[in-house]
């Protein structure tokens, strides 16, 4: 059957550009799916998207006019209730032919065949193949009903009386199998071949598309319109590397933003502009976010890193004179940086510490007070903290630089723009004469913000930044606000997450709960919930580094206070698994916990040499007596490696032991004594992890 490639295009009105991507993706992968689930477009068949601020497209390749007919076997009943006893059609099975279109002519056409322990009539029927018409209609309305719309319009359509739902008002639709329009309608539209092109720089207002595979040539030649969001994107990248380049400069990189300018415009030309030098004195990160997130430019770079004064902004128009362009775009910056010195330069008149009063007037949440109530919580976790890691010294720094660390939520600054907190709290504590660790501290308290984020930068930092997530953690654990499925509106699970990230990445000699003590986590129940919470996060984290589940599970087993120990007791539970004696012994270590577990009363670890009887319970006791001290001296060095293998030595005299010992004697002694020995050896075995979590 031969096949064509299909286009099909809705041209709108200017479609949202943060989700112009995914509304052109799902749009062309929903009509691709339908259409191969139909028997229209073939198995190996490919489809390109197309998505402009004005139209959603699909390119589909090897689409027939009309899907292969299919043979179709349909169960209808047992036999029995089909047939009578003279083999005559029951009223059963009339009734049932005839509910599916068939009838008494059709009975030659019914097959016996098994179905389970019985015989059941089946009919062998052709069904009849889709249209593409019709087949392309469903598939139209379908992609349309599950777009991710992010907020829905309704609109009236040319009668005056209808309306419909969509994203934006719809205006066109072409549906071209090869260059024959198929007859289907969407959204009040009626298919065609025709288009529009740019708003300003087409060739004709109106563009007639020859055939599905003449669509992105004619879209560019004749509509001016770069029809792939991808082909568009890279042509802008390649411009904005090329402008920048001639001026010895680097653009910003931000995909985000290279992704929203690309959904702003049809036909990029990128332009070079400037503005005034002196405004450089304001902070970078000011002028370079209002610059991003109000105007969509992109701020170049020098050499090191540092703002020039130039900038390049992305036009949707290509005039032969572009110095309209570039002015109008100076001159809409201009009162955006003006703003943004005004605001630093008003800030500045006010120290960070005559504004940490103003945070008791701030509500944090309405059961846990204000921030300024949450401002001494966290110095005052913080100070414990930096008492453990360094002292007084550390301790009176990290108690200040908590105080001022949510002092900048009250500026000018970070009023206009909420993603600067922290960075401006660092220039303005540097203005004020702090030293450079407490300014340091106060931006990075809030770090990691993002998974792959760095750490803070000095120990000051990690105080302050590991006493925020705390104090954020035991505070909602503690009314409650735990997070459930997908929902985490305090994101609690990046807090968790960050503060094992410093425990582990920066081995912090902080046990967990110690943190919780200092976080005044003091509710049982609460505290067990929040463990939890964080060793959930914390097997999550090492899965996901490429550790495996059964290592992952023997480690977090043992629930180790101190997180920072955790990859090298995984070092050490990955080199015991590839010991010979490892299954062994995990088997073995499995069935002594079993044995443990269902003795009357605590078993103490405490062996009594005299009552030993048996040789190979003699030979255990030996042995653990010559390794048990090796192992615990290498685990109390942290060398945990080599107190996993010094356990392959147990291997033969545990496996003697169980082949020859009954451990539930008669005598109770004995049977209590010879418990006694396995606790000593369930001991050894599971300092550094559950090594039973190993057996299979």
């Amino acid at each position: 059957m031969s096949t064509k490639n299909l286009l099909v295009e809705l041209f709108v009105e200017e479609l949202p550009p943060k989700a112009l991507p995914a509304l052109g993706a799902a749009f062309a992968q929903q009509l691709h799916e339908q259409l191969k689930a139909q028997g229209l477009a073939a198995a190996d068949s490919r489809v390109t998207s197309c998505a402009t601020p004005r139209r959603l497209a699909a390119h589909i390749t090897q689409v027939v006019a009309k899907a292969a007919d299919q043979a179709l076997r349909q169960k209808l009943m047992p036999v029995a209730v089909g047939f009578d006893a003279n083999g005559q059609p029951t009223p059963a099975l009339i009734k049932k032919l005839n509910a599916i279109g068939a009838s008494e002519a059709d009975l030659s056409k019914l097959v016996r065949a098994p179905d389970g322990k019985a015989e059941a009539l089946f009919l062998d029927t052709l069904c009849a193949g889709v249209t593409l018409a019709d087949g392309l209609q469903k598939a139209l309305l379908d992609a349309i009903a599950k777009l991710p719309i992010p907020k829905v319009m309704s609109y009236q359509l040319q009668d005056g009386w209808s309306s419909v739902n969509f994203v934006r008002p719809a205006h066109r639709l072409i549906a071209l199998h090869g260059a024959d329009v198929v007859p289907v309608s969407a959204l009040g539209l009626t298919a065609g071949r025709e288009t529009q092109g740019h708003r300003f720089e087409a060739k004709q207002p109106v563009i007639s598309i020859r055939d599905a595979d003449s669509y992105v040539e004619q879209m560019q030649n004749e509509g001016a319109v770069i029809a792939g969001f991808a082909e568009r994107r890279a042509e802008i990248a390649h411009q904005l590397q090329a402008a920048a380049a001639k001026e010895g400069l680097t653009p910003i990189e931000d995909a985000a933003l290279l992704d929203e300018v690309t959904a702003l415009v049809e036909r990029p030309n990128v332009l070079t502009c400037q503005f005034e030098p002196e405004f450089l004195d304001v902070p970078q990160e000011c002028l370079i976010l209002t610059m991003k997130a109000n105007q969509k430019y992109f701020p170049l770079l020098d050499a090191t890193g540092k703002l020039t004064h130039k900038f390049l902004v992305v036009s949707n128009i290509t005039p032969d004179d572009a110095s309209a362009v570039i002015d109008g775009n100076e001159c809409v910056v201009r009162p955006r940086l003006a703003d943004a010195k005004f605001f630093f330069d008003q800030d500045r008149k006010k120290s960070l510490a005559d504004r940490v009063p103003g945070l008791a007037k701030v509500v944090y949440h309405n059961k846990l007070g204000t921030q300024g109530e949450r401002a001494q919580r966290v110095a005052a976790i913080a100070s414990a903290m930096g008492q453990q890691l360094g002292g007084a010294a550390l301790a009176q720094q990290a108690d200040q630089a908590a105080l001022l660390a949510k002092a900048d939520l009250l500026t000018d600054m970070v009023g206009e723009f909420p993603e600067l907190q922290g960075i401006m709290g660092r220039y303005y504590a540097l203005h004020d004469g702090l030293p450079a660790a407490i300014a340091d501290a106060i931006e990075d308290h809030y770090k990691p913000k993002f998974a792959g984020d760095t750490l803070p930068r000095n120990p000051v930092g990690v105080c302050v930044a590991l006493a925020d997530k705390l104090e954020t953690l035991a505070g909602m654990f503690g009314i409650g606000q735990l997070p459930t499925g997908d929902k985490d509106p305090f994101a609690l699970r990046r807090h968790a997450l960050g503060v094992i990230r410093m425990l582990i990445e920066l081995d912090l000699p902080l046990e967990l709960g110690g943190l919780f003590k200092a976080a005044q986590v003091s509710d049982e129940k609460v505290a067990a919930q929040l463990a939890d919470f964080i060793y959930e996060r914390l097997a999550g984290s090492l899965r996901e580094q490429g550790y495996s589940a059964l290592e992952v599970d023997a480690v977090l087993a043992l629930r180790p206070q101190r997180l920072g120990d955790t990859p090298k007791r995984l070092a050490a539970v990955r080199a015991f698994a590839a010991l010979p004696e490892a299954a062994s012994l995990a088997a073995a270590n499995k069935r002594v916990g079993n044995i443990l577990k269902k003795a009357e009363g605590e078993v103490a670890a405490r062996v009594n040499a005299a009552l030993l009887k048996e040789p190979a319970e003699v030979a255990l006791n030996a042995a653990l007596a010559a390794v048990k001290p090796k192992a615990d001296a290498a685990f109390d060095r942290g060398d945990y490696t080599a107190a996993l293998q010094s356990l392959a030595a147990l291997k033969a005299p545990v496996d003697k032991f169980f082949d020859d010992v009954m451990v539930n004697a008669e005598d109770a002694q004995l049977r209590n004594n010879r418990l006694g020995l396995l606790a000593v050896l369930h001991q050894a075995m599971n300092r550094v992890a559950d090594l039973a979590r190993l057996s299979s």
